[in-house]
């Protein structure tokens, strides 16, 4: 692709003065990144940012310093534009909002095996600093970190910040870092190993065997960092060509989830299905005193792949959050800092939404896009995705 990213992706935002008598450039991605960054901080009030902005120096290291004119040194499959990052509000009453960053490490050469050297190098300085132990992830390191990875990623890193308290940290891994044939195997024995070998029977009778190549898919294996009781172990199961019905299944694995209110989310957010050009995804948390059944369910849905533009994804996501009673201006606050463009010249800054069910309130979580690299057009087709009228007992979605 010819000419210059900056002036091709995004107007003014996506220059930096550099001085009286010089002309404007393209930023960084790593000044592209921190100015987000610190702006969403601004969004929830909080003034300090010196952890969160050393923390992603550390992850982004020197493929930070490139100029988004040019290439990534390394294509992550973190977001869509190759960005080894992507952003998330999580909504709770029980709590304040939390920002998350979902990142991966680059090494100085990147590839699987580079960057996965550099996010242990991550873990091992932040240590000491912000009390991390990485117990559990030696326990499966032989099984998710081979030499020779065939996932798509190595190791993944979800970074959160909340006003108060040291930044927590959770590893992703890929179950298929053997082959496909053997993520069942992997993700039943990191269960075992965690001592939960018992609810590995339970995941199975509520997905479309994710054991098996060619059903739905074990996504991510996922670990807590921090020795404490709120540490959890998350399994997350990709439904192929999924549906509501599909997802009422799934939630039925932790008690007290509500069928409607799963057939509700889909309806609203993603529209009547089935969800065949990205998948829905389940997630199973389990925690301290869990064994043969999780105690956490959650939904994301790739809403960007079921909507127009982000107006309509927009849209969608305001209707939830006023349903459930959470402040959707923190949602355009945090938009207007990711970018100047109008939401119908695109879509997927709103990446994906997801529903935490359970006792309470539901908690919500909107997934935000960078758009380091690219803004995706707008999707007409997928208008052909949602219901468009209000009668005949159809529930409108689209707006």
């Amino acid at each position: 692709m010819g000419g210059s990213r900056c002036k091709r992706l995004q107007p003014q935002s996506r220059f930096v003065n550099s001085g009286v008598g010089m002309s404007d450039r393209c930023p960084s991605l790593s000044e592209h990144l921190m100015t987000q960054l610190v702006g969403l901080h601004g969004v929830l009030g909080r003034s300090d940012h010196r952890a969160a902005t050393g923390m992603l120096a550390d992850v982004l290291g020197p493929a930070g310093q490139r100029s988004l004119d040019e290439p990534g040194q390394w294509f992550s499959d973190v977001a869509d534009d190759g960005t080894p990052l992507e952003f998330s509000l999580a909504f709770d009453h029980a709590k304040e909002p939390t920002l998350r960053l979902l990142t991966e490490a680059v090494g100085a050469d990147p590839g699987k095996y580079a960057n996965q050297l550099a996010a242990l190098a991550c873990l091992d300085s932040w240590r000491d600093r912000y009390h991390l132990s990485t117990e559990r992830l030696d326990r499966v390191r032989d099984l998710f970190l081979p030499d020779d990875n065939q996932g798509l990623f190595s190791m993944w890193l979800s970074l959160v910040f909340r006003s108060s308290g040291l930044p927590r940290v959770k590893v992703y891994f890929d179950p298929e870092a053997q082959g496909p044939h053997r993520a069942g195997d992997l993700v039943a024995e990191g269960l075992r190993r965690m001592g939960l070998g018992a609810a590995y029977p339970t995941l199975l009778a509520h997905t479309g065997r994710p054991d098996r190549v060619g059903g739905d898919r074990f996504s991510f294996f996922a670990l807590d960092l921090h020795e404490d009781s709120a540490s959890r172990v998350k399994v997350y199961v990709s439904h192929r060509d999924g549906t509501a019905d599909d997802a009422v299944l799934a939630a039925r694995a932790v008690p007290g989830v509500d069928d409607d209110e799963v057939r509700e989310f889909v309806a609203e957010i993603g529209g009547p299905g089935p969800f065949d050009s990205r998948p829905l995804i389940s997630s199973y948390t389990f925690v301290d005193g869990d064994t043969d059944r999780p105690s956490g369910y959650s939904l994301y849905i790739p809403i960007r792949a079921y909507v127009a533009d982000d107006a309509v994804a927009r849209r969608r996501v305001g209707r939830l959050l006023d349903r459930y009673g959470y402040d959707a201006s923190l949602l355009d606050a945090a938009i207007a800092v990711l970018t100047d463009r109008s939401l119908s010249s695109g879509s997927g800054l709103i990446a994906h939404v997801s529903l935490r069910f359970g006792a309470g309130v539901p908690g919500v979580t909107m997934y935000l896009s960078s758009e380091a690299y690219a803004v995706a057009p707008p999707r007409p087709d997928a208008e052909a995705l949602v219901a468009l009228s209000d009668g005949g007992g159809r529930r409108r979605v689209d707006a």
